[in-house]
């Protein structure tokens, strides 16, 4: 069997062919920290954290990049609506990025690179660029020549001429044509900047996934992969750097996830329906949103109400109970029932199916319908008068197999009393040192591990929830 994805660039499902035998290199564009994170940062975070986990399950060694963009004109306005500076603004919501991805089940990539420590690479790559003749210095700003570029426009199967000027970029005087878009910006007065050839600056949106990508991935990498907004322009964009730079392809396979809808309307802070991932987890289980993210698939748009994530916390529970009860059923089982075979064929009849339909492109809505024919299988066999520990155990690593490439927890662990009171106890702190940003945080993780803090006259108490 093997893995097959949906290549954004050929519009097909392709065979998923390594540059190095058992090795992935992949790239995962990151979050602007601006602001915490609302559900349609959340899926892509979700999303590619469960194609890493599946790659490692088939044996890959996954070497996986998601970079943080902290510094940009929306972190700029942040800390001037903030009266801080930039880096602390950027410092706070990457920590706040980690806190909110790492209870949604996201492991943290093996570099997580910033722009504002990729400098010296960036105007390196701006620079090569120049003397190649595909960007140009105007005025302090330095432009990419987009026409220049062949292959312009075959991410998004756009032809140039009906190309109108990307996100984040205004034509103006400056350039030679309406189609170039920004590598480097003039500092404004009053603006956090660094010294390049071409006067104090910094630089655009696409050159820094281009320069840190080929620092920690190399001039050619597996996936490059993202949010569906992100294909045009800041892809297609990235390809033409990377490509004119090196001379090669940049990225073989790129993937997209779908939008994020709520209550079946566009997501927008006009509209006053934009939903922080930092508020729903204080009322949520963040696993649930993690389930509910992955029921269905990642190139499909998805719906967001709290009446399915209702729905998804209900099933999530019933599958966690059929776990729970073959956990309970295996201390009164014999060793060995005469079915064994039976079941354990059945068993492994499973397991196929779950990787057939991950190797599909990474199918999780229908991985997760195997977990549910696994979870009433389970309840089949424990309706039987004998069972066995054999198959219990093999039902069990089932579910935990199938669990961990969902990322999803079959069991919390549990705190000790002693450990609970010492955090209280940090947290009582936090508020006499005025320090709500702490005190909030504690309290929020102790709420997912099902601890309820209630806040009396006579001080703290807590309860199992």
């Amino acid at each position: 069997m093997t893995i097959k994805l949906f290549n954004t660039l050929t519009r097909q499902k392709e065979e998923f062919k390594p540059l190095e035998e058992g090795k992935v290199k992949m790239y995962v564009c990151g979050p602007t920290v601006y602001n915490y994170i609302h559900i349609g940062n959340a899926r892509p975070a979700i999303v590619f954290d469960t194609v890493r986990r599946y790659f490692e399950y088939r044996g890959y060694d996954v070497n996986f990049v998601s970079n943080f963009t902290d510094v940009d004109d929306k972190l700029i306005k942040a800390a001037n609506e903030l009266g801080e500076d930039v880096p602390a603004v950027a410092e706070r919501f990457i920590a706040a990025y980690h806190e909110d991805t790492e209870a949604l089940g996201c492991k943290r990539a093996d570099v997580h690179p910033r722009v504002t420590e990729s400098m010296d690479i960036i105007i390196e790559f701006i620079q090569a660029l120049i003397e190649k003749g595909y960007a140009y210095e105007s005025q302090g700003d330095v432009y990419y020549r987009t026409r220049k570029f062949d292959g312009y426009g075959k991410l998004s199967h756009q032809s140039i001429d009906d190309l109108k000027v990307g996100a984040r970029i205004e034509a103006g005087d400056k350039k030679e044509d309406p189609l170039d878009f920004v590598l480097w910006k003039a500092a404004k007065e009053g603006e956090i900047f660094w010294e390049s050839p071409w006067g104090q600056g910094r630089p655009g949106w696409h050159i820094e996934c281009s320069a840190m990508a080929k620092k920690y991935l190399g001039e050619t990498i597996d996936i490059h992969a993202g949010g569906q907004d992100l294909a045009f322009p800041h892809h297609e964009n990235e390809i033409a750097q990377s490509e004119a730079l090196n001379n090669q392809t940049f990225a073989r396979y790129w993937m997209h996830n779908g939008y994020i809808n709520i209550d079946n309307e566009k997501m927008s802070k006009s509209l006053g329906n934009f939903v922080l991932v930092h508020d729903i987890i204080k009322e949520q289980d963040p696993q649930v949103l993690r389930f509910f993210m992955l029921s269905v698939h990642y190139r499909h748009p998805i719906n967001y109400n709290l009446e399915l994530l209702e729905n998804a916390k209900s099933g999530l529970d019933r599958l966690k109970t059929s776990y729970e009860n073959l956990k309970h059923r295996k201390e009164v089982s014999a060793e060995l029932t005469d079915n064994n075979e039976e079941w354990l064929e059945k068993l492994v009849s499973l397991k196929n199916q779950f990787i057939e339909e991950m190797d599909d492109d990474f199918n999780t809505a229908n991985g997760i319908s195997v977990l549910f024919e696994l979870s009433r299988q389970a309840n089949y066999y424990l309706m039987e008068k004998n069972t066995s520990t054999t198959v219990i155990d093999a039902f069990s690593k089932h579910f935990q197999e199938f669990f961990e490439v969902l990322g999803l927890k079959l069991e919390e662990a549990e705190l000790l009393d002693e450990e609970i009171e010492e955090m209280i106890n940090q947290r009582i702190q936090a508020r006499k040192d005025r320090d709500f940003q702490l005190a909030d945080q504690l309290r929020d993780k102790l709420k997912a591990m099902n601890i309820i803090l209630e806040d009396t006259a006579q001080g703290t108490r807590w309860k199992r929830g």
